[in-house]
């Protein structure tokens, strides 16, 4: 059983570690070359999607590693 859970947390990580990478970033380089250009954008459709996914998979690692923990 302990096999599993470990198994299962490798696979969330790794997904979990594709969606925050997946993830756009509003500066970009903008910012390392000085440049203000601060702008407010909304998530909508897939970057939404993403996002939500990504908090969802860190709360199954975070409670797959308790889990772990106390097995």
């Amino acid at each position: 059983m302990n096999q599993t859970a470990l198994i299962v947390q490798s696979i969330v990580s790794l997904i979990l570690v594709i969606l925050i990478l997946l993830q756009q970033r509003g500066t970009a380089l903008g910012s390392a070359f000085g440049g203000g250009g601060e702008s407010y954008s909304t998530r909508r459709g897939i970057q939404k999607n993403i996002y939500l996914a990504s908090i969802v998979l860190a709360v199954v690692f975070i409670a797959l590693a308790l889990y772990n923990l106390t097995v």
